[in-house]
């Protein structure tokens, strides 16, 4: 089985997986890290996102061999004291009711504020499009992105 040398929030894994053996497993199964959570199993959800040289990546269908050198960060690798500006405004705005999809929600969320600092809701629902709750959050998720641009800005 071959060898993988992994970056994940900052710090190195070696792990032996198959090469087609999703990042997820070997996020979840080898290196220990659950905050990334399995939906569907093929990229539709959005519950297992993780950031992957800093884009988001839907870590179920996403092959541990493809990884190459790329830094992967996972909800465990944003804050370890919920500091973030996106943690705070899922905090202020109560989004969560069950919160399964949460940690994909929120990597989403980095990602559409990191390139859009001041997103339309337009922008909100095209890059939060993929991501699925079963809660019906929507509305809650809007607004904490907001609030969350509005810390960083």
């Amino acid at each position: 089985m071959p060898s993988y040398q992994l970056s994940v929030n900052g710090k190195q894994y070696t792990v032996e997986a198959d090469a087609q053996m999703p990042l997820l497993w070997v996020i979840r199964d080898l290196i220990g890290l659950t905050g990334t959570k399995y939906g569907c199993g093929i990229a539709q959800c959005g519950a297992c996102t993780v950031h992957l040289s800093g884009a988001p990546v839907r870590s179920c269908s996403f092959p541990v061999s493809a990884v190459a050198d790329q830094p992967v960060t996972t909800i465990e690798g944003i804050s370890n004291d919920n500091s973030h500006p996106v943690q705070r405004a899922w905090i202020a705005e109560q989004v969560p009711q069950c919160g399964y999809c949460q940690s994909g929600q929120i990597m989403s969320a980095i990602a559409l504020l990191k390139d859009k600092p001041k997103p339309t809701d337009e922008d909100i629902n095209a890059a939060m499009n993929g991501n699925i709750c079963r809660c019906g959050t929507y509305t809650r998720i809007r607004k904490a992105i907001k609030t969350a641009a509005n810390y960083t800005n």
